[in-house]
């Protein structure tokens, strides 16, 4: 029989570097058995039409997993890698490697948070315990200058309090060693996109892609941004998509204490003020989001959600919508934006902002089909940031002062002043061979 042996459930963490379920395992327990799942709810085609995960989401997601699975190997570890429900496969493995507790880190969304109740529930029926973790924030949730009822909803005041009142807690680094029970089996090939419902055509997009998923890539990244020099990812996509970091910390495969860390050790050294206060920015932006959502829950996934009159847009698929999807709206920005979207399940923040208004403002659609949209295509989607920042171009946001854009002529010049964007996404297909 194993000894204090604890299953270490992945999720949206899938790194070593700065893990605190994997820290915490290895200090608590003699063995650890790291597991990671492709659940089938998360794929395939929903009610509305749109997938759950698009190809070029599932192939970073891959990447990752695959990615994480050699950095575990590095260590003495490995990954068990398996295909189904969580809250059946979890009790099960728990009972074959005699576990004595489950960790993983607690996610904000209903859906996420479902399964994680489901999965808890079972556990606790083989008198097993689900151990919740806090990880994917900047600000630790015990570390806040006020409970979760009482946040300030104004995204400033939250900034202010939490950083006059709060400190960040320090990376964790990379654990040596990882040792397995005796009888860890993990011979599992991971499945393939083919396995998880993609077609040829997707397939052949995915094949395309300009980002590649895991940590390895994700330092690559962040040692690229640091040092501000062209790198690969740069090159493809062009100077005006900004530090490229979202799709790694998305996915887990970079912390936001790494990068936080990272940042403030080279800043005014190799790194500007002015990129590193833009990613600092993004970072406290994503923690408003993910404690917005621990306040208010499913609020965010509803048309009004924080205005206080009604919000009257079309909640149809209508030809618009279908001609907004497609990058076929006759706005050059917009549809650059788009063809970018479809085409690298990427684009830059302002222009998030721009097709979201356009959708709201210029079509009178709903945003939360934009929304389901982009939750279908980006590969950086993460529940809070993509439903909050689509809340607050639609004016039902919850920082107030914050919701819409206040001069949309002024942000499309300031963002694409030369075309170059609109040429690189729009027109490149006219773009003589040389």
């Amino acid at each position: 029989m194993n000894k204090d042996t604890i299953l270490v459930w992945f999720r949206n963490d899938l790194r070593v570097r700065d893990n605190e379920i994997l820290w915490q395992a290895i200090e608590r327990a003699d063995k650890v058995v790291p597991v990671y799942i492709f659940d089938p709810r998360n794929f395939g085609y929903l009610t509305n039409g749109l997938q759950k995960t698009g190809v070029l989401r599932a192939k970073f997601i891959l990447e990752s997993v695959s990615d994480l699975r050699t950095s575990l190997r590095a260590r003495g570890g490995d990954l068990l890698v398996t295909t189904g429900h969580p809250e059946e496969l979890l009790p099960d493995l728990a009972t074959q490697y005699d576990v004595k507790e489950v960790y993983h880190h607690r996610e904000v969304a209903e859906e996420e948070t479902n399964i994680s109740t489901l999965v808890e529930e079972a556990l606790w029926r083989k008198r097993l315990n689900l151990k919740h973790f806090i990880g994917h924030t900047l600000y630790h949730k015990e570390d806040l200058p006020f409970p979760i009822k009482d946040i300030p909803d104004a995204f400033s005041t939250f900034r202010k309090k939490i950083e006059r009142e709060t400190a960040i807690r320090p990376s964790l680094g990379v654990p040596e060693t990882i040792t397995l029970p005796d009888d860890f089996v993990s011979d599992d090939e991971l499945p393939s996109l083919r396995d998880l419902g993609f077609g040829d055509a997707e397939m052949a997009l995915a094949r395309q892609s300009a980002f590649t998923g895991g940590e390895s890539a994700a330092i690559e990244q962040l040692q690229a941004v640091i040092a501000e020099e062209p790198c690969a990812l740069s090159e493809k996509m062009g100077a005006d998509n900004g530090t490229i970091l979202s799709p790694w910390i998305a996915m887990g495969c970079l912390s936001a204490h790494t990068v936080y860390h990272t940042v403030k050790r080279y800043e005014d050294q190799r790194l500007s003020k002015k990129t590193a206060s833009t990613i600092i920015q993004g970072l406290l932006w994503r923690d408003y989001f993910r404690f917005m959502f621990k306040k208010y829950g499913n609020r965010f996934f509803t048309t009004n959600g924080f205005s206080a009159t009604p919000i009257n847009r079309s909640p149809e698929q209508t030809p618009a919508f279908e001609a907004w999807k497609k990058g076929e709206t006759g706005n050059d920005l917009v549809d650059a934006a788009m063809r970018q979207l479809n085409e690298v399940g990427f684009m830059p923040h302002a222009a998030r902002a721009l097709v979201a208004h356009y959708l709201v403002e210029d079509l009178g659609l709903s945003h939360l089909l934009g929304a389901a949209y982009f939750e279908d295509k980006l590969i950086d989607y993460g529940p809070s940031s993509n439903y909050g920042n689509w809340a607050h171009i639609a004016g039902a946001g919850s920082s107030l002062k914050d919701n819409g854009i206040k001069d949309v002529k002024k942000m499309q010049a300031a963002f694409d002043p030369k075309g170059d964007y609109v040429k690189r996404w729009l027109f490149k297909q006219k773009t003589p061979v040389s």
